[in-house]
């Protein structure tokens, strides 16, 4: 389910929140869906509980998952974390193109580009697809 990359120069919690939350973006966590226990899922990756509840608790401000005091932690329903991952996409994209306007790219240009963009990811994703049937 997780793989952790010890190459990986980020922490080790941004990695397990990385990939969860990838899980939750795709589909193979459903909403309300209980996640692992903390413990249980640092023994499965053999890392350090507190990396684990670092990683849930960084999906909680983010809004993949949220907390049932004495139950465990839970995916969020759809609608309400896809909220934040499109405000998240936003931000990047106006930083995208914020930097391509001050290189000296039309609007034009910055559109086609978006849009060639746009299309490559679209493919990318139907490719993704195929191959996890």
């Amino acid at each position: 389910m997780i793989v952790i990359d010890y190459r990986d120069k980020r922490p080790l919690y941004e990695q397990v929140a990385e990939k969860l939350a990838q899980l939750i973006i795709c589909g193979a966590l459903e909403s309300n869906a209980k996640l692992p226990s903390v413990r249980t899922l640092a023994m499965e990756l053999s890392i350090n509980p507190n990396t684990i509840q670092r990683a849930y608790m960084q999906l909680e401000q983010d809004g993949y998952i949220y907390t049932v005091v004495g139950r465990g932690n839970y995916v969020t329903d759809q609608h309400e974390w896809q909220k934040g991952y499109q405000s998240a996409a936003k931000k990047e994209l106006r930083e995208a193109l914020q930097k391509a306007k001050s290189s000296g790219l039309t609007l034009e240009d910055a559109l086609s580009m978006a849009k060639e963009c746009f299309e490559s990811a679209e493919d990318e994703t139907n490719r993704e697809g195929q191959n996890s049937d």
